[in-house]
């Protein structure tokens, strides 16, 4: 049984990390009420997310207030209701509101069909409608999130490890 949840509205939508820099696994969580669903996603997911949201309210006016950052955090526990693939993002000027629509991923084969066509039509769903608040508090704080990595080696740009680094251009 797959995971089919449509918020017209939601609480909070955040995106946040489990784990050291390095090794964390990056999680989105809409958040309504007492109901909370979690994608386990890559943290370049994210950030394309966060870059296409910028790009869609450059486009709207500046929203009046911003939702309170404590809403940014994950709720725990975190138990991913499925892992992330395609992406739909939009925006609905009926109500105002940024689309974000999130699948689940599925096995395809050479020419991008899937394996298992039961498994395809069961994916897991997650459909939510944000403000344009919302989606600019979500814009910053993945902003935060994804940059709170690794920081870059000044000489060759790989990810410096918390234990060390074996950088290609010191020989």
């Amino acid at each position: 049984m797959s995971v089919f949840y449509d918020f017209d509205e939601v609480d909070a939508f955040t995106l946040g990390a489990v784990g050291r820099p390095g090794e964390r696994v990056f999680f989105l969580q809409a958040r309504r009420g007492a109901i909370r669903v979690t994608v386990k996603c890559e943290k370049q997911q994210a950030a394309a997310i966060a870059d296409y949201l910028r790009r869609v309210l450059n486009d709207l006016p500046e929203p009046t207030e911003k939702p309170i950052a404590a809403a940014m955090e994950l709720a725990t526990p975190v138990e991913a209701a499925f892992v992330l693939g395609p992406v739909g993002l939009g925006y609905d000027r009926s109500n105002d509101r940024v689309l974000v629509q999130l699948e689940e991923v599925v096995e395809v084969d050479e020419e991008g069909e899937p394996v298992d066509d039961e498994a395809a039509a069961d994916r897991g769903h997650l459909r939510v409608f944000l403000t344009r608040n919302q989606a600019h508090a979500f814009c910053a704080h993945a902003d935060a999130v994804v940059s709170a990595g690794r920081p870059a080696c000044i000489w060759c740009a790989h990810p410096i490890d918390p234990d060390g680094h074996a950088c290609p251009r010191m020989n």
